[in-house]
């Protein structure tokens, strides 16, 4: 039933994707690099950002909000109506690996995030020592998740690298899952 009621209410292509992951991990340079928007001037996120893309024949509103830790207790205030959740890993921070996990295995179990699809990012990907996609897997124990559509894909924000292809998987799997048509 609710994948009847998602299909019904995105009948337009309008798709909203929440992007969170913790602070320094690439969120607003992704979405910047999205836009084809300068990156030499990225500031920490304080509350949100909404950029709108339209790609492939689909509107996707963007929520980019700020990933400090005095900041994770709201995110909550964001969950509502979440078709597609794209998680941005830092591939550098090994000190940090297991505080990504926990805050994405929390953010599994809410509720209102349980018919959105995940997509990791592995950013940073094109600095030299970074972890693996197959360390960021293990890692974060994404082979434990059944209850979301999952993927991982590496990227970089500076470069573009993987970011296409990530925007690719989203609108094909929302074809699959919230459309009519």
């Amino acid at each position: 039933m609710l994948s009847i009621l998602r299909k019904a209410r995105l009948k337009d292509k309008e798709m909203r994707i929440l992007l969170l992951g913790l602070d320094a991990a690439g969120k607003t340079t992704i979405c910047k690099k999205l836009l084809n928007e300068p990156i030499d001037e990225v500031s920490p996120t304080l509350g949100f950002i909404i950029k709108t893309i339209d790609y492939d024949g689909y509107k996707l509103n963007i929520w980019d909000v700020g990933g400090q830790k005095t900041l994770r207790t709201y995110w909550k205030n964001y969950f509502e109506k979440t078709d597609t959740l794209i998680w941005v890993v830092d591939s550098t921070d090994t000190a940090r690996v297991q505080d990504c996990r926990d805050e994405l295995m929390k953010l599994l179990l809410e509720e209102r995030l349980m018919g959105a699809s995940l997509l990791v990012f592995k950013n940073k990907s094109d600095v030299p020592g970074c972890m693996s996609e197959d360390e960021i897997r293990q890692a974060l124990e994404l082979d434990s998740i059944k209850t979301h559509r999952w993927r991982i894909i590496s990227c970089s924000a500076v470069t573009g690298l993987g970011l296409k292809e990530g925007l690719d998987w989203v609108v094909r799997d929302a074809k699959e899952r919230l459309f009519l048509f």
